[in-house]
């Protein structure tokens, strides 16, 4: 039984609750910039490019040797560059966020709230104190 609850005291931390929570939005997230990259950037590219698909772009090597009806082994270098620009749109993505939540710790931590009634009270008081 304690290795039961160990566990339960381990996976209710804040921690860990947090980290569950984010791999689930940034697994959300990912799908999102993989929609924006497959149907918005990547035809753009294309149209600039004049038509070319990168996702499906290779490099064939020439293998000396190579049996009947065997394929050639190719370098998919178009898959990479699909998923550099992937990974640049999701950093670009992940800065916007964060900065702007800086933004607004920012703007909270500038405007502390003012002290309820009862502090303003009790201060007047303390400063009456000491001055008598």
């Amino acid at each position: 039984m304690g290795m039961i609850k160990e566990f339960k005291e381990f996976a209710m931390k804040g921690n860990v609750v947090d980290m569950a929570v984010g791999i689930v939005i940034g697994g959300a997230f990912g799908g999102i910039i993989k929609a924006l990259v497959d149907k918005i950037m990547m035809p753009i590219t294309g149209a600039l490019t004049g038509g070319v698909d990168f996702s499906d772009r290779a490099y064939t090597l020439s293998v000396p040797g190579l049996a009947e009806g065997t394929a050639a082994p190719e370098i998919g270098w178009g898959a990479f560059l699909q998923a550099l620009i992937n990974f640049l749109i999701i950093a670009f993505c992940l800065f916007m966020v964060i900065k702007g939540m800086n933004s607004l710790k920012k703007t909270e931590e500038a405007a502390p709230a003012e002290p309820p009634e009862e502090i303003k009270l009790l201060r007047e008081i303390r400063d009456s104190l000491v001055k008598a």
